[in-house]
């Protein structure tokens, strides 16, 4: 039965090759008009779960819906509703830029050709040239338009930046974010966490196979975490006062991880002689850093 507006749902998903882990037990849910950012270092299970997602491998275990239909890679006409962009934006070769767009084409009933037109004026694609003489970002440009011609309902994409100059990757963005206003639910995974803010509602990180962390992004950026930097003569006994993560320590100056409020930071600090306080926020590349620490 379909669930409501939940158009990807993972459940304890599992892939193992061998004795070698591939995902451990990852579940999200990623509603219509969605993007949500899936992060985490190499090694991590984006891509693994991504590929299971696609029916390109085959899980261990767990379950994978979409639109409330349980994964059948068989599936053609869920295929159709989908556009996937890989990490690598592998081709045939041979064929030129409007052979692999023309061989795409053919894939669709509808029409679809408008849509290209669109999207390789956008992206200032030649489509004279061979796949083999494409730059990498010319290759990635190629992979943006195949995945989005078709007017995809679902969007998958795996490092879709990697290649693009900083004007492509604006250019990216600014049709990520007119897709979403579409109603296109959007599964972004990315090293870039400067992007996630960008065009992000949700982020999930995954660390060795798990998703350890999932938030929105709104909450992520006003969590009540920050860096807090104190000089003091009397350091040892801030540093059992406060309790919290050192991140930084000298002999008259500590830098810690801090999530107490404002209110009760001051209370505990009164105390104490302090010479320099700075608090400062923590982004999204912070928090990245210290989940993955």
């Amino acid at each position: 039965m379909k669930k409501d507006n939940i158009v990807i749902e993972i459940n304890n998903l599992k892939k193992y090759y061998g004795k070698i882990r591939g995902v451990e037990d990852v579940s999200l849910k990623i509603n219509s008009g969605e993007v949500y950012g899936f992060i985490g270092p190499n090694g991590a299970g984006k891509s693994t779960t991504i590929r299971i997602l696609m029916g390109l491998i085959n899980k261990t275990g767990g379950e994978v819906f979409l639109n409330g239909k349980e994964l059948d890679i068989n599936d053609v006409f869920i295929k159709k509703e989908i556009g996937y962009l890989p990490s690598e934006v592998n081709l045939y070769d041979d064929l030129t830029v409007k052979e692999i767009l023309d061989y795409h084409e053919s894939f669709y009933d509808k029409n679809i050709n408008k849509r290209r037109k669109e999207l390789v004026k956008l992206f200032l694609l030649d489509e004279s040239k061979k796949i083999e003489d494409l730059s990498l970002g010319n290759s990635k440009k190629l992979g943006i338009v195949l995945a989005l011609m078709h007017s995809p309902k679902i969007l998958i994409l795996d490092e879709a930046t990697s290649g693009l100059d900083p004007i492509m990757q604006n250019t990216f963005f600014d049709l990520l974010l007119e897709e979403k206003k579409k109603g296109t639910t959007i599964l972004y995974s990315t090293h870039v966490l400067s992007e996630i803010s960008k065009i992000c509602d949700r982020v999930g990180f995954i660390k060795e196979g798990k998703i350890i962390k999932e938030d929105s992004v709104s909450n992520l950026e006003k969590e009540n975490i920050t860096y807090l930097t104190i000089s003091s003569s009397e350091i040892s006994k801030i540093k059992n006062e406060l309790d919290l993560k050192i991140i930084l320590e000298e002999e008259n100056k500590i830098k810690f991880i801090n999530n107490l409020s404002p209110d009760i930071l001051i209370k505990k600090l009164s105390k104490y002689k302090i010479d320099k306080l700075l608090v400062e926020e923590i982004s999204i590349e912070d928090l990245f850093i210290e989940y993955y620490k």
